[in-house]
């Protein structure tokens, strides 16, 4: 069991690593990191005491002055250098360094340098390090005009703001899970021989600011206005798609109300408008009894009530709040389920209830699905 801690385990690709290190229970044990360690020498020591391999995440991207930016960035690694070198261990340490490390700007120089400084560490303490130089990281959960702009154009459209371009660049992204596999393989077998590596991180897709935003705004009209599942055609659509899905607001949107129309015949309801194909079921479920109680990181999903009275609850995973939602077949309606929300519906009615079920796998040998049984509500915080 490898005894694993995150710096920065609070930012964004800090939660998507130390959420996905904690389901690998069975060969890792995650070590809590809080960014107040920083600020308490003792902490830090004791933190870098019992951990075999450190990732080294903490950092500032933004800020007014570009000379803070690189000021706190090397006092970071300084630091934690510090702390290594108190304890005299050498846990393995992976550095999330940038592509920006060759650009003429201090963000790019801090991480070039602060790269440099632990591999100088490593060298006279005959330590591993993995430098990785990453390009540009999207993903659900992202904080907007901070982490990328795939992160503040979800935000905007989705909260009716205007997104801007102001350079149509290429971006060259790789996905936060992609990202996360990479330092999981790294850290349970590490990729190089040598002690010392310099890891290039290949990015997985490469579009204009301007086509990224105009899929957005094609998910934004589809999906948030028209309630319709947009065509996704790659691994990439499916991963903008969910990341898009994360930044509405889902304690306000749900439960979404679906259009009866009844006449003589009886009643007629719209449940799922689809370009993506995808399988359609329904259940019955018995007053009383829950079903659910599991999240996945990848699959579309759609819940409809169209008979009796239901409750659904989600919960982001890593988090305590609870989204409550009463649904009731009288008046169709639906909840999406948001990738990394546990989620479960309990029939509160006297009668049974009828849900619908609209599922896309995007099934690819090498990219599944994570699929995880028994992640309860009630089980806040850590997985």
């Amino acid at each position: 069991m490898l005894k694993v801690g995150i710096t920065g385990q609070s930012g964004f690709i800090g939660t998507h690593l130390f959420n996905f290190l904690n389901l690998k229970k069975e060969k890792i044990v995650t070590v809590p990191f809080k960014d107040s360690y920083f600020d308490d020498n003792n902490q830090l020591i004791k933190f870098v005491n019992d951990c075999d391999a450190i990732v080294h995440l903490a950092a500032m991207n933004r800020h007014g002055d570009p000379q803070v930016i690189y000021d706190t960035n090397i006092k970071l690694v300084k630091q934690l250098i510090s702390a290594l070198e108190e304890t005299e261990k050498s846990p393995h340490i992976l550095f999330s360094s940038s592509t920006q490390e060759e650009r003429d700007n201090l963000y790019g120089k801090s991480k070039r340098d602060g790269r440099l400084l632990f591999v100088q560490w490593a060298n006279q303490n005959k330590a591993r390090f993995t430098g990785f130089v990453i390009p540009n990281v999207f993903g659900p959960f992202g904080n907007p005009y901070y982490n990328s702009v795939v992160a503040t154009f979800c935000h905007q459209l989705t909260h009716n703001e205007q997104p801007e371009i102001l350079i149509d660049a290429n971006l060259q992204l790789i996905y936060v899970k992609e990202l996360v596999d990479l330092f999981y393989k790294n850290i349970i077998s590490p990729a190089e021989k040598s002690y010392v590596v310099r890891y290039e991180v290949q990015y997985t897709s490469e579009n204009k600011v301007s086509e990224i935003l105009l899929m957005l705004k094609d998910f934004k009209y589809l999906y948030f206005d028209r309630n319709c599942f947009p065509e996704l055609n790659s691994i990439f659509e499916v991963n903008l798609f969910n990341t898009f899905r994360s930044y509405i607001d889902h304690s306000t949107r749900n439960p979404v109300l679906l259009d009866k129309k009844t006449d003589q015949r009886g009643t007629f309801v719209e449940t799922v408008k689809t370009s993506l194909g995808g399988q359609f079921s329904f259940s019955t479920t018995l007053p009383g009894v829950t079903r659910g109680n599991h999240f996945h990181t990848r699959k579309i999903e759609r819940f409809i009530v169209i008979k009796g009275k239901a409750v659904i609850e989600l919960r982001r995973i890593g988090t305590s709040e609870i989204l409550h939602f009463e649904l009731n077949g009288e008046q169709p309606s639906f909840v999406d389920m948001p990738v990394w929300y546990t989620h479960n519906i309990t029939n509160v009615g006297d009668g049974e209830l009828i849900t619908l079920f609209w599922i896309n796998e995007f099934f690819n040998p090498d990219h599944p699905d994570t699929y995880f049984e028994n992640v309860k509500l009630t089980n806040t915080g850590t997985i």
